[in-house]
């Protein structure tokens, strides 16, 4: 999935999913939740390593 589709998907912009995954912003609890359903991934999944 491309940034731009997951941006599309939980509704926020192409510049915040890659601030996300930059470490450059700290998406709320309900964002997290939002990309977590997107992606088909828990929590734990998306924000721990294993």
């Amino acid at each position: 999935m491309s940034q731009q589709q997951l941006a599309d998907a939980v509704e926020v912009t192409r510049q915040t999913i890659s601030a996300i995954e930059r470490g450059d912003y700290n998406p709320t609890i309900n964002l997290c939740i939002n990309i977590c359903k997107a992606l088909g991934v828990t929590l734990n999944d998306l924000f721990w390593e294993g």
